[in-house]
């Protein structure tokens, strides 16, 4: 295991100078404070927060609440944000809300009865109207919490990317999976959508697109692409783009079941590019969303910047094209 005195020469600095770098101190420089924070994440150092906390009588504690754990997306979040908060000196607590407000607020509360440096939330609707009366510096990513800064993928724009992909390779009947409308990811990417075939419908005739919507899970598009594929196939669409990379793969299932193929029969994209998108058979057509550059966004800002100085930051996700979708 890497020790501090491996970091400090490393990075070519004294010890004391990564011990003031993982305590921010802020009278390091920031050339100094980079390189030895690439040092850190170079040789996977993590502080020995025991001994840290028989020294300073403190831990350095960063909350962090997820609606759903079980969701691939939001696990793979959560570890890569554990990974740079431990790189920073930092232990991560983390909280899941089972999507629902009032166990949302609950475990806020109890993280800061811990005395965080501060919360990282995923929110569960718009409705998580909490306030926390400036306590602790909070940063929403993902879904916003409340009035607070947001850090998330462009969501609209992923959605738009898909749209345009589906429509190029000839599909004019065309079904979307909305997500809950709660939520203000589920009206993003739905607005996304819609107004990218807005935009087509003027350079490509007869398109034809049914939207549903419902949670972001397997089972909602499993039950919404049933209603959808049982159709006569003059009706049926021969695209399905989905709010989720869950959603499209319980739509592969359903297809499956009913003995459709997936991309011949019917072409199905998603969004998040879950580590499932490609093992999935076959491989799913998404929306890559850049979780370590979220993460790193969100612990930068929590750690690096005065409340006040927190805003939005919104990055670009990309367009990852595989098996499950094909011309027409």
């Amino acid at each position: 295991m890497p020790t501090v005195k491996d970091v400090a020469r490393h990075a070519g600095v004294s010890v004391g100078t990564v011990s003031k770098v993982l305590s921010r101190d802020d009278t390091v420089k920031e050339a100094l404070r980079d390189r030895v924070l690439s040092a850190v994440t170079d040789l996977g150092y993590k502080p020995n927060m025991a001994a840290r906390a028989l020294r300073t009588k403190k831990v350095n504690i960063i909350g962090l609440v997820v609606p759903d754990i079980t969701n691939p997306f939001f696990a793979n979040l959560a570890k890569d944000i554990e990974m740079l908060a431990s790189a920073r000196g930092h232990t991560v607590m983390l909280t899941n809300s089972h999507d629902d407000a009032p166990t949302e607020k609950r475990q806020i509360e109890a993280l800061l009865d811990q005395n965080p440096s501060g919360l990282i939330v995923v929110a569960s609707s718009d409705a998580s109207g909490i306030m926390l009366d400036g306590q602790v510096p909070v940063i929403s990513i993902d879904r916003r919490l409340g009035a607070f800064p947001l850090v998330a993928t462009d969501h609209a724009d992923g959605s738009a990317k898909i749209a345009e992909h589906l429509v190029h390779l000839g599909h004019r009947r065309i079904a979307y999976l909305a997500g809950p409308q709660n939520t203000e990811v589920g009206r993003l990417r739905l607005a996304g959508f819609e107004r990218a075939i807005a935009t087509l419908e003027a350079h490509h005739e007869g398109l034809r697109v049914t939207k549903l919507s419902g949670n972001f899970d397997y089972q909602t598009g499993e039950t919404l692409a049933r209603d959808l594929l049982i159709r006569p196939v003059e009706d049926r669409p021969t695209a399905i783009a989905a709010a989720s990379d869950q959603m499209a793969i319980g739509v592969l299932r359903a297809a499956n079941d009913m003995g459709l193929s997936v991309p011949g029969d019917v072409s199905l994209a998603g969004f998040d590019n879950v580590a499932l998108a490609e093992l999935v058979v076959p491989r799913l057509t998404t929306i890559a969303q850049p979780t370590r550059a979220l993460a790193e966004a969100a612990i930068g800002q929590l750690l690096d910047r005065p409340s006040a100085d927190m805003t939005d930051e919104v990055i670009s996700g990309t367009l990852v094209a595989r098996g499950s979708t094909a011309a027409v």
